[in-house]
């Protein structure tokens, strides 16, 4: 009995949870679509979510890059594929590599951090006092952060696939001797341009996730300080796991499971 009281607790607690991010995901839509949006906050966003972030996506991104293009060039040259790591690197950066690991990287630093800092308005009763003078909290504090990162992941995804794709020539012309013109012969000859505007798709998808679950992880915050951790850790496990499910979910519709 204590099994199943646990599974009906569990299920409870999902669709609580659901309904909770769903209800709080209708009501930012409705400000946006309205246009009931605070730009110069927006802004603001896109600069701390979004451009702080460059640099640990491009660090992440790079490596990354290098490290499949050390894996994978010199085997291709010694069974006389060398003409086509390039375009394996660019496929796997502009499909997969890019959008994922931009947005778990996002998801780690910017999901925490809103999650905590409306948390913290919470538990200091901040939030309580906008509801008091009849503000709400969706318009003042999702809907910035939910557009900044709409805004800023795509890009980010940019320059992760450019930089993964050049960490990746640079590694196969250095230890596999294969040229930067052949590189990027079978980049042109591989991918095309849905490729990166599916990729870019993705990267939308993963920042109304990061947005949507560290907001409302933040206004569900219970506990004063403990609580505001707890959220904090939710937000981030809770955001990575949704991106790796959605990531498969998106690959099977956009690629063909191809």
């Amino acid at each position: 009995m204590k099994v199943l009281e646990d599974v009906g607790k569990a299920t409870t607690n999902l669709f609580e949870y659901a309904g909770g991010i769903t209800q709080l995901g209708g009501e930012t839509i409705g400000f946006i679509a309205t246009l009931r949006i605070r730009l110069g906050e927006t802004m603001n966003q896109c600069y701390q979510l979004g451009l702080l972030s460059l640099v640990i996506v491009l660090l992440t991104s790079l490596f990354t890059g290098m490290v499949f293009s050390l894996e994978s060039a010199q085997q291709a040259v010694q069974y006389g594929v060398g003409n086509i790591v390039g375009g394996a690197v660019a496929y796997t950066s502009a499909r997969e590599l890019g959008p994922m690991l931009s947005a778990v990287v996002v998801a780690g630093r910017v999901g925490a951090a809103i999650a905590a800092e409306i948390g913290s308005m919470v538990v200091t009763e901040q939030v309580e006092a906008l509801q008091s003078l009849g503000l709400a909290p969706a318009r003042f504090l999702v809907v910035p952060r939910l557009l900044a990162l709409i805004i800023m992941l795509p890009l980010l995804t940019i320059f992760a696939d450019v930089v993964s794709i050049v960490g990746g020539m640079w590694i196969a012309q250095t230890y596999a001797h294969i040229g930067y013109g052949e590189f990027l012969s079978s980049v042109r000859q591989t991918i095309g341009f849905p490729d990166f505007v599916k990729g870019l798709f993705k990267a939308v998808i993963f920042a109304v996730i990061i947005a949507m679950v560290g907001s409302y992880q933040g206004l569900s915050t219970r506990g004063g300080a403990a609580g505001v951790g707890k959220s904090t850790t939710g937000a981030v496990v809770t955001s990575i796991i949704l991106i790796f499910i959605s990531n498969f979910i998106l690959s099977y519709l956009l690629f063909g499971g191809g």
